[in-house]
């Protein structure tokens, strides 16, 4: 029997990685995704987000529109998008991202629909996710760039993939 594994994917995290270590935020999803997995059978790939607001420039939020329509496309992959938030300190923080992928990846872990979670983030706070996952009997993976690593993220998962070893000129473009 093949092992199946769901893909989820905390995308301004990924964004912030591939910014900070490529210089480069191009990315081919469906190339990353397969790359991910190896030889194993995707069930399906979760992309989270947050639209930008007005306060972002016109041809930033329409270029990040198009690349969620783009992911549309692609086989198997369902966007899902949270919202910005303004603090009091005139900053936008993203919401109900860490949340969504806490909640689809148990549910989906409950209904037994993969074997394998892949979390694309190095974010500390699903720590207790991990756990959940893994009392549920799923294995559990983190991939996230070397240098997005607080640390604590890595003690709980099953396996640490970095993002920093796969093939990135397939990837980018």
């Amino acid at each position: 029997m093949s092992e199946k594994v769901a893909v989820f994917i905390d995308g301004s995290n990924l964004y912030n990685g591939m910014r900070d270590n490529l210089a480069n935020t191009r990315v081919n999803l469906q190339v990353l995704i397969r790359q991910l997995l190896g030889k194993r059978q995707l069930y399906r790939a979760y992309y989270y987000n947050a639209p930008l607001t007005d306060d972002y420039e016109n041809d930033l939020r329409e270029g990040q529109s198009r690349f969620f329509e783009s992911l549309r496309r692609i086989p198997y992959v369902t966007v899902r998008l949270g919202r910005l938030h303004r603090r009091h300190d005139g900053t936008l923080v993203e919401k109900g991202i860490d949340v969504a992928i806490a909640v689809e990846s148990l549910s989906l872990a409950y209904e037994n629909a993969y074997d394998t979670a892949v979390i694309v983030s190095g974010d500390g706070d699903y720590v207790e996710l991990v756990e959940a996952l893994k009392r549920k009997g799923k294995h559990v993976e983190c991939c996230m760039f070397k240098n997005q690593s607080a640390g604590v993220l890595l003690e709980y998962v099953d396996v640490f993939h970095p993002l920093d070893e796969l093939d990135w000129e397939a990837i980018l473009f």
